[in-house]
């Protein structure tokens, strides 16, 4: 009798275990399926117009009815159980953290809609899941040969590259009205300064209300590449060399999007195709300009005096051409060599400010916990740490010792140059004169710091290049175009006016 009621109990507690066990996995499929659904996610992922535009998106509001939702995109697909639960559940405890301590009216929306950081929360499974046949009848010759690229090279292509706003509608943008954006006076200049001696002036565009500084940088020598003991160097920025450049004018900024959309206005191309473009821009003295881009240009951060991005290098020395031809005056992009010698502005460390590039680096596990003082940095350039992710205006940064502004940070500059790895190797050892980089190549050399760069990215001596191809991938174009990069955003250009004394002399005996 004894046993049978322990045999009783042991049987009593495997059917309580048993049945508490379903109940858990009841309310465990339970409390999934409810915080899967949309009005979960937006009852906490708080997101100004996400709902909105997620309906108008081309993921809702389809001629079939069929509607994609949060869980689709945002996590993994639910036939892969461990990884689907595994981010959802790190997915929900962010964003209810995120929920409970942070202010949603101070988080940079605008930031998460980049390629970069959509990567973290959009799965690329889940569009494998739904987009089973890459190559329907209705796919055009671009969209195949992208989505070849995407299979032959996987690592290095992603759905977003191309797709970023299928889930949210962004609406239509491009260069809107394609008109001047002018900060302050709307007096239209008759012609540009004339400039009797070598000092800073202000340049004025004919027939724009648009001006912009250029300062004088006195020529001189100087040490070109970086130290071999210089913080996160590179191979390619030695062996130094010792170089001596003329002296010459440069814009004080970056050229802004005053000054290339008055460029744009007067030269550009509308309607005409990129291979027309191609086979007929040497065939007038006047300057062609730049077909209308492909999307916004400025990503939709604003003209005015921001930086000038997107264009392709070819656009950037065609602005040049332009400049000179309304001008009078020789513009051109600087030399790689007087790119350099400007923005060190006589000093010769990894900065023109005081610091080291480990001081102001946050990698680093103590760094995230306990921070670094970036004061100093921040006052100079703007760059990861104190730009929300985009180009900004360029009057809250100091100036270099030569008065420029931004030469490390905000975008990226295209060079003269052509890019070669080892060109510093290549030249003499005794003193270069004025040093122009190889003859030919495929690529140009860019210099500068950016917006999305670290503290370690921004030194003086880092080199760069073009990567045209690359920047390309997302052009809807046949042949691509010739005048904007689709996939570059932090990149621009400024500009340098030769110095030619002995026409200066000439003007003032006039």
């Amino acid at each position: 009798m004894f046993g049978k009621t322990i045999k009783q109990k042991q049987y009593l507690l495997l059917i309580i275990g048993g049945l508490t066990a379903l109940l858990l996995l009841a309310v465990f499929n339970k409390t999934m399926k409810v915080t899967s659904t949309n009005e979960s996610c937006s009852s906490c992922h708080i997101h100004p117009h996400a709902d909105a535009t997620w309906m108008l998106s081309a993921h809702h509001n389809t001629r079939s009815g069929v509607s994609v939702n949060c869980v689709d995109c945002h996590l993994p697909p639910k036939d892969q159980i461990v990884k689907y639960h595994t981010r959802k559940g790190y997915h929900g405890i962010h964003d209810l953290y995120v929920y409970l301590t942070s202010d949603s009216a101070k988080i940079d929306w605008t930031e998460k809609r980049t390629f970069e950081s959509a990567k973290r929360f959009v799965y690329e499974d889940g569009c494998k899941k739904c987009h089973t046949n890459l190559f329907p009848a209705t796919l055009n010759t671009l969209g195949a040969e992208s989505h070849l690229k995407y299979l032959r090279d996987p690592e290095n292509t992603s759905c977003l590259q191309c797709h970023l706003n299928v889930g949210h509608y962004r609406g239509k943008a491009g260069l809107t009205g394609g008109e001047e954006v002018v900060s302050g006076t709307k007096v239209i200049h008759t012609a540009a300064t004339e400039v009797r001696s070598f000092h800073t002036f202000d340049e004025k565009i004919p027939g724009t209300s648009v001006a912009f500084k250029m300062i004088a940088i006195p020529g001189g020598q100087f040490k070109m590449g970086t130290f071999a003991d210089e913080p996160y160097r590179r191979a390619d920025e030695g062996p130094q060399i010792d170089v001596v450049v003329d002296s010459f004018w440069m814009g004080e900024i970056e050229v802004t999007w005053n000054e290339y959309l008055a460029f744009f206005n007067a030269t550009s191309s509308q309607g005409r195709k990129e291979a027309v473009e191609v086979t007929e821009i040497n065939k007038t003295d006047a300057v062609s300009g730049a077909t209308p881009p492909w999307g916004a240009p400025d990503q939709g951060w604003g003209k005015g005096t921001r930086p000038a991005i997107t264009m392709s290098h070819h656009a950037a020395e065609t602005y040049c051409r332009w400049l000179t031809q309304v001008t009078g005056k020789k513009y051109r992009l600087p030399t790689e060599a007087e790119w350099e010698y400007a923005a060190r502005g006589g000093t010769n460390s990894a900065y023109f400010f005081p610091g080291s590039p480990k001081d102001y680096e946050t990698d680093g596990f103590l760094k995230k916990i306990f921070g670094t003082d970036t004061t100093v940095i921040n006052s100079y350039v703007y760059y990861s740490e104190n730009s929300p992710s985009k180009t900004q205006e360029p009057d809250k940064v100091k100036a270099n010792p030569f008065g420029l502004k931004n030469m490390l940070g905000n975008v990226a500059e295209f060079c003269l140059d052509f890019y070669d790895p080892a060109v510093y190797s290549k030249y003499p050892k005794a003193l270069v004169k004025n040093p122009r980089g190889p003859r030919n190549g495929m690529e140009h050399v860019v210099r500068g710091g950016a917006y999305n760069y670290s503290a370690k990215d921004l030194r003086v001596g880092r080199r760069d290049f073009t990567r045209t191809k690359d920047w390309l991938v997302t052009d809807p174009q046949i042949p691509k175009s010739i005048w904007w990069y689709s996939d570059s955003k932090n990149v621009g250009f400024r500009v340098v006016c030769e110095y030619n004394k002995a026409i200066l002399n000439s003007k003032k005996n006039q």
